[in-house]
């Protein structure tokens, strides 16, 4: 009995044996052609009754050196933290930087916060798809009636039109009248030489709307619609506005560009960007928002963050914090 157990331990140590480095199995061969197309670039939620839906514009290229001027790290710091985080960098070595805007559909309005990049190309031409999303979510932008941007920078704005029409022919524009003042009521060679262009696509934004008697202003701090209050966080720009809207209990605040880079930003919230207009204001107005989503457990919906956009923040001392995504969940059952 025992010989025949070792006979049989020998059998099966030399059948693996002649297996040694070989698959255990060779299917026969069946190709098939790669789809190579990603699903439809929209993310929905929702906040009490309101259903939010991330809509996805693109990106940008955000080289890591926008950042260190404002920053008292180096620039291999910053890239190794980058790298450690596995961020997607682009053929430039710039960041994969999502442009997000977010539509909010009350039951009585459908609420179009930020419009994207339209038909601009300034760094790269890899946005301008919000329109697309927002067909793919099962919207039209005919639908629209309300366009509120955080601000007017043309990441955020020049979305609204199209070949001097506009994008969203039913839809009423609403623009802080801090923003208004720096962007649309000044001469444009008397601002600052880098913000002229900017300054330039803003007005060519609005200016088919106003035309269209289809502008109106609000003041920082303002309810702007019904149950849609603006919270002041200038710094990136004079009048920049996250939107923050409740809904039977939930909270969520769109914060527009108060981050860049969430790699960056969360670990080290004094990190400011080449784009800010008064990087001291955007940084106490970043570290304000931070502490406050923290404390109150809010969500927040950000322009530049990881598509969808959508999370919370979690505080972890020493002024750090942490972004927790949003997760799919289907909203059919909620």
């Amino acid at each position: 009995m025992k010989r025949n157990a070792i006979f049989a331990a020998i059998l099966l140590a030399a059948a693996f044996s002649a297996h040694a480095g070989q698959p255990a199995y060779t299917p026969a061969h069946n190709p098939v052609n790669q789809v190579r197309t990603q699903v439809p670039g929209y993310f929905r939620q929702m906040v009490g009754d309101f259903e939010v839906t991330a809509l996805y514009d693109g990106f940008l290229s955000a080289d890591p050196k926008l950042f260190q001027p404002y920053s008292q790290r180096s620039l291999a710091d910053l890239n190794k933290l980058l790298d450690d985080s596995f961020r997607l960098r682009e053929a430039d070595g710039g960041v994969n930087t999502a442009v997000i805007g977010f539509l909010v559909n009350t039951g009585n309005n459908l609420i179009l916060l930020d419009a994207g990049v339209g038909g601009v190309e300034i760094m790269g031409k890899n946005a301008g798809r919000l329109v697309g999303s927002l067909k793919a979510a099962g919207y039209e932008p005919g639908q629209v009636d309300l366009l509120i941007p955080t601000h007017m920078h043309f990441d955020h704005i020049s979305g609204l039109t199209r070949n001097g029409k506009r994008v969203f022919p039913k839809a009423t524009l609403l623009l802080a009248v801090e923003e208004k003042g720096f962007w649309l009521d000044k001469d444009v060679n008397s601002l600052p030489e880098p913000v002229r262009g900017l300054a330039i696509l803003a007005r060519e934004a609005v200016a088919p709307y106003a035309k269209a008697g289809k502008v109106h202003f609000y003041r920082s701090g303002e309810e702007v619609v019904p149950g849609m209050r603006s919270r002041p966080s200038p710094g990136h720009t004079p009048g920049h506005n996250g939107i923050e809207f409740s809904s039977k209990g939930q909270t969520m605040l769109v914060w527009g560009d108060l981050m860049h880079n969430h790699t960056l930003q969360m670990l080290d919230p004094e990190i400011a960007i080449e784009f800010d207009s008064d990087p001291r204001q955007a940084r106490i107005s970043r570290l304000a928002a931070l502490k406050d989503a923290a404390e109150r457990k809010i969500w927040v919906a950000g322009a530049h963050m990881p598509f969808p956009g959508i999370g919370h923040i979690r505080a972890e001392g020493n002024g750090r914090y942490t972004w927790l995504p949003a997760e799919y969940v289907p909203i059919e059952r909620r």
